[in-house]
């Protein structure tokens, strides 16, 4: 039989299991009323907006959000009813395709973005000190290289504007 956790660490994986997934819930909800976005959505159109040509081929999109072939095909398929991507052919493969960032999805990413920083900062980063989101990200970056499959390239972090830039 397996090891268990000591007591500390069950504590530790309890507290995480338990307010990582109320965290979740909150930020979603809030996106939803406040734009009827999903936290998938809202990712899904951040991933888009950073890169230089506003698209992704879906393999790589799918690895980015830890979302499965058919999940993200699910997704993709949600937000082109609504406007806020399209799917088009790869222009190097035709046989791949790209989700693509329309007007409207930035022009709501713009508008859904102000209001979610103030719910990551108000549920999240407001309690923590410097040298908390230094050890969480430390930790978190860790994990997720570790987690990752292998082949698959880490993406460049995501550079928040601060009050010096």
């Amino acid at each position: 039989m397996a090891e268990g956790l000591d007591a500390e660490r069950l504590a530790c994986w309890r507290a995480y299991i338990e307010s990582s997934q109320r965290l979740l819930n909150q930020l979603d909800d809030e996106l939803r009323t406040t734009s009827e976005l999903s936290l998938a959505d809202y990712h899904v159109l951040v991933l888009l907006s950073e890169t230089p040509r506003q698209r992704l081929r879906m393999g790589e999109l799918a690895s980015r959000l830890v979302f499965s072939p058919s999940r993200l095909t699910y997704q993709i398929s949600s937000m082109e009813r609504r406007g806020l991507v399209a799917r088009q052919s790869c222009p190097e493969d035709r046989r791949g395709s790209e989700a693509v960032l329309t007007a409207a999805g930035l022009l709501t990413l713009r508008e859904a973005a102000p209001h979610h920083a103030a719910s990551v900062r108000g549920h999240l980063m407001d309690d923590l000190d410097d040298a908390e989101v230094a050890c969480l990200t430390r930790v978190f970056d860790r994990l997720g290289s570790r987690l990752k499959p292998n082949g698959i390239p880490s993406p460049e972090p995501l550079r928040l504007r601060t009050e010096e830039n």
